[in-house]
């Protein structure tokens, strides 16, 4: 079985931590994480889901408090805006309409998320970009209703070949998928000691870890009987295989 490999060093300041992935972002519309700067530095292309625009505009000189809101404003410029248009500000439309920001209105498809629309966009469509080693950071996808969190969710599903990380200020999580043997390398400056393994819309047969304070040993998983949350990193490698698709979240420091 193949392994795929996991690393967070998209969390750390600066270029110079060897990834080899091409990242994306996409900004929902709930409240930034504190280090969605650092996100948006690594990301070739950034997309705002619709109110995902106002959150940059109005929150992202908040994390710049000594810089002039414009500049900040300027500076942190989406480079497409897409979805139904149903919250986005018109003020905040035609701010970064006119600094040369693309806009693509979906609003006829009422039968797809926000989220969904972006990251299609993404993989499909977005000019310039290695999709090669593509990986799709989500900020502000977790928090506020329980709806929209199982539909950013369902996301990681809908699109399972794609690597899809979403964030919030306290923890990250993306897919672990059965056809791999998964190594997760943990950035303990930034990212645990809290983690989870949760199967989602069907049983783990068995899943056998390493690195984490409860290993599983061919452990069956469900919804119902054992759920592997609360658990803890040991340390800076973690193994996960198993029967089924699991989610891997781990919490995320304040630092």
């Amino acid at each position: 079985m193949d392994v795929m490999t996991h690393s967070s060093t998209f969390l750390l300041p600066g270029n110079d931590h060897g990834s080899s992935f091409t990242y994306a972002l996409v900004v929902l519309n709930q409240r930034l994480p504190r280090f969605t700067p650092i996100l948006w530095d690594h990301a070739q292309v950034r997309v705002c889901a619709d109110g995902g625009a106002n959150r940059v505009f109005d929150e992202m000189p908040l994390l710049f408090p000594r810089d002039d809101a414009l500049d900040v404003r300027r500076r942190y410029k989406p480079d497409i805006i897409k979805g139904d248009m149903d919250s986005i500000r018109t003020e905040v439309l035609d701010f970064y309409t006119n600094l040369g920001t693309k806009v693509v209105d979906e609003s006829h498809d009422q039968d797809t998320t926000d989220l969904h629309k972006c990251v299609a966009y993404i993989r499909d469509f977005a000019p310039n970009l290695d999709r090669s080693n593509l990986c799709i950071l989500v900020a502000g996808a977790l928090g506020g209703r329980f709806d929209h969190e199982a539909g950013n969710i369902n996301v990681l599903y809908r699109f399972s070949t794609t690597r899809i990380i979403l964030l919030s200020d306290d923890c990250l999580i993306y897919l672990l998928p059965r056809t791999h043997r998964h190594e997760i390398h943990i950035q303990s400056s930034v990212e645990g000691p809290h983690c989870g393994l949760i199967p989602i819309g069907m049983a783990s047969v068995g899943t056998t870890t390493t690195g984490l304070q409860w290993d599983l040993t061919n452990m069956e998983m469900r919804f119902g009987d054992l759920v592997s949350t609360s658990n803890l990193v040991q340390g800076e490698k973690i193994t996960v295989q198993s029967s089924s698709d699991l989610l891997w979240t781990i919490s995320i420091k304040k630092v």
